[in-house]
């Protein structure tokens, strides 16, 4: 009796010891496994679906050695009624080349059918929101754009100047994803004219934007954009530039269908040259769209 007792006792001992040594290795395990993730740099991804919000960039960059040639539409104002088919026999289009050089840096060259415009511009990224050994809260990015207005002129027997055609425009990016659903970008914006419409205009126009990215689904999500400009850096009779969308994701693919009251696709014309007013119908069907082409060296 006292032998069966005792081998009872010991194999009872036994079992306990071994599960404490269970969680023992559990436990080191898994604090071995926070220790890696501490030690490793780990960037936020996806804070947006493209480089796109709606008209203005976001903070993504196109990755290096791809090509993203980009198709966007806006159609005429929808309080044309049905003699203009709610706008859609008018449309404007922008059509451009976005290219990664590096991680970092992305360039880009688009036309206009709007006023004939061309646009080239580049974006770097000063900032990436990250978590682990670096805690990086927010991304960054810089963006600047040259635009040229190619109009025939409305005097040419005037002195006229190229440099009078041209426009710059220096923007900050800073993004952060709250979680895997939800992302916010603030867009602080300087639109500079050579050539103002009156004397008494200001040559900078200056705004704060801000844009959004709420998913609704899986492969859905509702986008937004809204630049106030501040009265005294503005046009007369201008008004905010103010931008409603989805964005559906498609086999690797998103397609972005949105309603707004700018009728341009680059910041002189959405962020300063805005007159369209939504509590008037003012308002412009649109959308983009993306084709990728790789030159990215295959690696054998």
């Amino acid at each position: 009796m006292i032998k069966k007792t005792g081998l009872f006792i010991f194999s009872v001992m036994m079992v306990l010891a071994v599960k404490a040594q269970e969680i023992d290795l559990d436990k080191m395990l898994e604090e071995e496994q926070k220790k890696e993730q501490k030690n490793k740099v780990q960037f936020t991804e996806a804070t947006f679906k493209t480089t796109r919000i709606i008209h203005g960039h976001s903070i993504e960059n196109t990755a290096p050695g791809i090509l993203d040639l980009k198709i966007s539409h806006r159609f005429g104002q929808i309080n044309g009624g049905l003699y203009e088919f709610f706008g859609l026999d008018n449309a404007s289009m922008r059509w451009g080349f976005d290219y990664g050089l590096s991680p970092k840096l992305t360039i880009g060259f688009g036309r206009s059918t709007y006023q004939k415009q061309y646009d080239l511009f580049f974006k770097y990224k000063i900032l990436r929101q990250s978590t682990g050994k670096v805690n990086m809260p927010v991304s960054l990015s810089l963006m600047s754009t040259a635009m040229v207005q190619t109009l025939k002129w409305t005097n040419p027997t005037a002195p006229n100047k190229f440099s009078s055609r041209l426009y710059y425009a220096y923007q900050l990016l800073l993004a952060r994803k709250f979680s895997e659903n939800t992302s916010l970008q603030l867009m602080p914006v300087m639109v500079h004219y050579n050539l103002v419409p009156k004397a008494t205009d200001p040559n900078d126009i200056i705004a704060l934007g801000i844009g959004g990215r709420q998913k609704i689904s899986k492969r859905v999500s509702i986008n937004f954009e809204y630049y106030y400009q501040l009265p005294e850096y503005k046009f007369d009779a201008t008004t905010n530039s103010l931008s409603i969308g989805f964005d559906i994701e498609t086999g690797g693919h998103v397609f972005q269908l949105h309603f707004t009251n700018s009728p341009g696709m680059t910041e002189r014309i959405f962020v300063s040259e805005t007159y369209g007013r939504w509590d008037k119908g003012d308002i412009l069907f649109g959308f983009n769209v993306s084709r990728v082409f790789s030159f990215k060296k295959r690696k054998k």
